[in-house]
């Protein structure tokens, strides 16, 4: 009898999306009215309006559809999937010029060099990285970009392949989680709620420093056990054949030395990674400047390592297509709120959550709102989307529990960040362990221990502060 194997993201999602084409046949349509917000400059739902509509099942072709429509259909909430596709793309080509210039490898020799003995370093200081990214701007899409950099320098450190996705995916994670200024996620959501976006910043605050501590003690202890037996790696298995993908089939004995060509080509990497962070930060950059800059960077890498226009070119897109297969998996991921929209079930979910936090206490009322922006979450993995559906009916809620508008902030941007540390809909989740060559089920058995602990510190974090 063969050995089970647990399907592919692709498989998954298509089944995703099959169930929720078949949930449009039997949850009954709706909506809510809707009106622009001047502030936000989107379009919110207007409570109490909701109202059945026309059902409108989605069939057969509509599923084999939607994976195509999920990389350019526009939905209003949220920005278009190819956007992110073409940025996953032209990355993929920038990291593959750069690294057949031999810099990254010399590069990477280098600082394991430098920390000989003290490795295990780079991964508070690297996930301390990505949590002031996710907190001060919602880094999500972006952190696409550090996996081929990362992943590299732990698998030189005696670490594996889990171990540089949990460092950006759990370092970002818990940064979008705990959201401080982040203006994709808190202040959009304190704005369509009606209150500052400073109230409730110090249980977020508080939240953020004790979800960190608890996610980097649990990448380091998981990395201290697979550097000291690497049969303890959830990847053992891919061992081999992950480094030779991202090491490029370079033994320690091939390295070359660190030239003054290499220092020039790390210099424009590390220029390239700092513009992109301070364009999407204070320029209000997105895909298409993002796009264009690694193209730019690519370009001058080239002409830097002196590669012809032959060789330039056949290595960007040696790039390019090895991050393909990530680049559909985004459409397809999209391709799940696209049958729900078109299905008009979107709002139904949104009305059965209204009316389940109705009449109760505080404690129990903010329990519940925090299960139920769960469960929203995964049907619109955006945090900025799900801020814009679900806070113009959630927020008002509140005061007939005696609860601050500014908890149901809390309670929303720790539920979405937190199901998106695992969540299959959610494109950077799936789009990361693809680039990391994680199967999704291994991701399972390391994150979701971490994530019910993580749970039970956000329920008791939101029950005391009522």
């Amino acid at each position: 009898m063969s050995k089970f194997k647990f399907p592919t993201a692709f498989t998954i999602l298509f089944g995703l999306i099959i169930l929720v084409a078949l949930a449009t046949w039997f949850v009954p349509a709706g909506k809510y009215d809707r009106v622009v917000n001047p502030v936000l400059e989107k379009e919110v739902p207007v409570p109490g309006t909701y109202h059945l509509v026309e059902a409108n099942p989605q069939g057969p072709v509509e599923v084999f559809m939607a994976p195509i429509a999920g990389l350019y259909d526009p939905i209003s909430y949220t920005a278009n999937a190819i956007d992110v596709a073409a940025f996953v793309l032209v990355i993929g080509g920038f990291l593959m010029v750069v690294t057949r210039t031999g810099a990254i490898d010399a590069g990477i020799a280098k600082v394991m060099t430098a920390l000989k003995g003290r490795e295990n370093l780079m991964i508070p200081i690297l996930m301390a990285f990505f949590a002031a990214g996710g907190t001060i701007y919602g880094m999500a899409e972006e952190s696409l970009a550090f996996y081929a950099l990362i992943i590299p320098v732990m698998i030189r450190a005696g670490y594996d392949s889990m171990t540089g996705v949990a460092v950006i995916m759990l370092g970002a994670g818990m940064g979008t989680l705990g959201s401080t200024i982040n203006p994709f996620a808190t202040v959009i959501a304190s704005n369509a709620a009606g209150v500052p976006f400073t109230d409730g910043i110090i249980l977020r605050f508080l939240i953020l420093i004790v979800g960190w501590l608890i996610c980097v003690a649990w990448v380091m202890r998981y990395a201290a056990k697979v550097k000291a037996d690497h049969t303890t790696s959830l990847v053992a298995e891919m061992k081999e054949e992950n480094e030779k993908h991202f090491l490029q089939g370079v033994s320690k004995e091939d390295i070359p030395d660190f030239t003054h060509k290499h220092g020039w080509i790390m210099a424009i990497f590390v220029f390239t990674f700092a513009l992109l962070i301070y364009g999407v930060a204070a320029l209000g950059w997105w895909m298409g400047e993002m796009s264009a800059l690694f193209l730019a960077a690519s370009i001058l890498v080239g002409i830097v390592a002196r590669q012809g226009e032959h060789e330039f070119v056949d290595n960007f897109l040696d790039g390019a297509r090895d991050l393909l297969g990530v680049a559909l998996i985004i459409g397809v991921a999209r391709g799940i709120v696209v049958v729900m929209d078109a299905g008009s079930i979107t709002d139904t979910v949104l009305y059965w959550s209204e009316q389940a936090v109705s009449g109760l206490s505080k404690v129990a009322f903010i329990n519940v709102m925090f299960w139920l922006e769960l469960v929203l979450s995964f049907f619109v993995p955006s945090s900025s989307g799900l801020a814009v559906l679900s806070m113009p009916i959630m927020a008002p809620l509140a005061g007939f529990s005696n609860v601050g508008a500014e908890l149901v902030v809390t309670a929303f941007q720790s539920a979405s960040g937190l199901l998106n540390l695992f969540n299959p809909t959610f494109a950077v989740v799936m789009g990361g362990l693809a680039i990391g060559r994680v199967p999704y089920d291994k991701w399972l058995r390391f994150a979701i221990p971490l994530v019910v602990i993580l749970f039970v510190l956000i329920s008791l974090a939101l029950s005391l502060s009522v």
